[in-house]
């Protein structure tokens, strides 16, 4: 049974509602029912009162839709289950006797739903109350027509918003149930899951494969439609709106071009906000490509199955009456606060800002890489000069080119091993990172060519690693690149290498947490230090005389190899890897095992 954060089971319906009410002034519980009602009920004497309401689990419906400009009260059943029929009666009589010029019953179609608010109205009616119900359907994953018809989701919360602009402007009712019968017929609504749902204290209420999405749902069950392979987000949106307005299906909503719609981008509880992002712009593109307005789009959670990770979209046609409606204020705590306006990916974007032309200074660091085909200055790597490097021979740019992708080949084919180490002490992206850093280097490389001037060419890789590749790592590596670069100017000799290595070192401890030291394991965002120490106290043997520059080299790599295993060993003193259970690691840390890789790329 899956975990969930709960007091009791059997009590979660209600303690949900508490927390709600607690948290909102604007909101009232009513005595001994799963009732929610405005708390200024008096205001709505000589206004038509509006109820709704259906089985908890699909927050923030229902009870966020109470407020000023929608609901004025709800009835919540228990988890995926209807409201009772004392508790519907008793909401309706609250509002009755606060003086409401008629009650409307905005109720999903559903069986139970239909059943328990149709028997309450039945006795509200006998017992004098002016009452009518709207039954919402707006399900469009039906193929063939059903005795039941379409099923209500997403869609109703824009019939209760429709509903509530009408009543809070004091239209009869009458009017708004015909109004919001118009609305509920130009409306349609498809979901899609990618993982089930489950009820607390129960199993899933489904299974999906690895390898499946499923099309069509209602609030909590899909309509076993399975896609097979788990679509990307543009390729599932356009199937999602092509079967929602193919007129081959039965319950297919009418879509010309030249349309305007309201759309509505559903989380169904589970999916993140990243998804939820990508899934709306994939929307948005989709039906600007078929010539379709988007007046506006609502995206975030509004109806939703518990954890289900899956999305919904609903679209409504609208006209100028229809928008204004949308548009009007209300006080209700889930309907999303924003600038009215349409949706459009075609938004010009702000310019970015003229970057300042650095000063060129005498190691030419800083100048217009476009220009450096040929390098102006005679710096020299520590291994030129000693007759065995294999790079020794030809252009220094080619040499440069060479190096790096090698650096580049290393770092993607490690990509997934640095992951894997990354989960036991980070967030599992190191390799993700550096990956990042090596596309963003090639990409580079085949644009321009790079200096072969060490001081250019290690300020211009910091000025790519600070741009592409993100995270605290490509700040570092840029930190250390650009005091190496600068460590550089005017020197030739084997020992600037050395110093060059130490001044990178010492701009990344200026920017760690007080006390930090080599030795301290941080993390893969921090821990690059641990290798580069290491390499650097073996590159100090360049100020020797006679050294030789290649065995210096390949000491600075198997030091910093060994600093990277030692870290297996370390306890985390700071950054992420500190904060979880077991902050002694058992595996080498990502970020120096990467540094170390990086360097013996550079000897190869």
């Amino acid at each position: 049974v899956p975990k969930k954060l709960v007091t009791t089971v059997s009590g979660c319906a209600d303690d949900a509602l508490a927390g709600l009410v607690a948290c909102n002034p604007g909101l009232r519980l009513l005595q001994g029912h799963r009732v929610v009602l405005r708390s200024d009920l008096p205001a709505i004497r000589g206004r038509v009162a509006l109820l709704s309401g259906g089985g908890s689990g699909h927050e923030p419906a229902h009870a966020g839709y109470v407020g000023k400009g929608m609901l004025t009260g709800v009835v919540a059943g228990a988890v995926f289950a209807s409201p009772s029929v004392g508790s519907i009666l008793a909401a309706i009589r609250a509002v009755a006797q606060a003086g409401a010029a008629g009650i409307l019953l905005i109720v999903k179609n559903y069986t139970g739903d239909r059943l328990n608010f149709g028997m309450a109205l039945e006795r509200a009616r006998a017992e004098g109350a002016d009452v009518r119900m709207v039954v919402v359907g707006d399900d469009c994953a039906f193929t063939t027509p059903g005795k039941a018809g379409r099923r209500g989701i997403c869609g109703t919360v824009l019939i209760h918003k429709v509903a509530g602009a009408l009543a809070e402007a004091g239209a009869s009712l009458d009017e708004i149930e015909k109004k919001v019968m118009a609305a509920a017929k130009v409306m349609g609504t498809l979901g899609l899951s990618l993982s089930p749902c489950s009820i607390p204290g129960s199993k899933p209420s489904f299974q999906l494969a690895e390898d499946e999405m499923e099309l069509g749902l209602g609030e909590e069950r899909p309509l076993n439609v399975p896609l097979r392979g788990v679509l990307p987000a543009d390729k599932a949106v356009e199937t999602m709106l092509k079967h929602m307005t193919d007129p081959s299906n039965a319950s297919h909503l009418s879509l010309t071009p030249g349309s305007s719609v309201v759309l509505v981008v559903n989380n169904l509880g589970g999916l993140s906000c990243l998804e939820l992002g990508i899934v709306a712009g994939a929307a948005v593109r989709c039906l600007e490509s078929r010539g379709i307005c988007i007046a506006r789009a609502l995206v975030g959670s509004f109806m939703t199955a518990l954890e289900m990770a899956g999305v919904s979209l609903t679209l409504m046609l609208v006209d100028e009456e229809l928008l204004r409606l949308i548009d009007a204020k209300t006080t209700a705590m889930a309907w999303p606060n924003l600038l009215a306006g349409p949706a459009t990916t075609r938004r010009e974007e702000v310019p970015a800002p003229a970057e300042a032309r650095k000063p060129q200074d005498e190691s030419g660091i800083g100048t217009e890489l476009l220009s450096l085909v040929t390098p102006p200055l005679c710096l020299s790597f520590p291994w030129e000069g000693a007759g065995m490097h294999p790079l020794s021979a030809g252009p220094g740019t080619a040499r440069v080119q060479r190096v790096l992708e090698r650096v580049c080949s290393t770092l993607l084919e490690m990509q997934d091993k640095l992951n894997e180490l990354d989960r036991g002490a980070g967030d599992g992206d190191c390799g993700h990172t550096h990956a990042r850093a090596a596309q963003a280097i090639r990409e580079w490389m085949r644009s321009r060519p790079p200096p072969a001037a060490p001081a250019q060419l290690l300020s211009a890789l910091a000025d790519v690693l600070l741009e592409q590749m993100g995270g605290s790592s490509g700040v570092l590596y840029g930190l250390f690149l650009t005091a190496a670069a600068r460590s550089l100017h005017g020197r030739s000799d084997p020992p600037a290498w050395a110093d060059a290595m130490d001044a990178g070192i010492e701009a990344m401890q200026r920017s760690f947490p007080p006390g930090l030291s080599p030795g301290c394991q941080t993390n893969s965002h921090f821990s690059q230090l641990d290798s580069l120490f290491a390499a650097a106290q073996a590159l100090h043997s360049l100020h020797s005389p006679g050294a030789n520059p290649l065995e210096v080299l390949a000491a600075a790599v198997q030091s910093a190899e060994a600093a990277a295993e030692a870290t297996r060993h370390m306890e985390a003193g700071a950054g992420r890897a500190s904060y979880i259970r077991s902050s002694r690691l058992e595996q080498p840390d990502p970020g120096a095992v990467a540094v170390a890789a990086v360097l013996g790329a550079v000897l190869e």
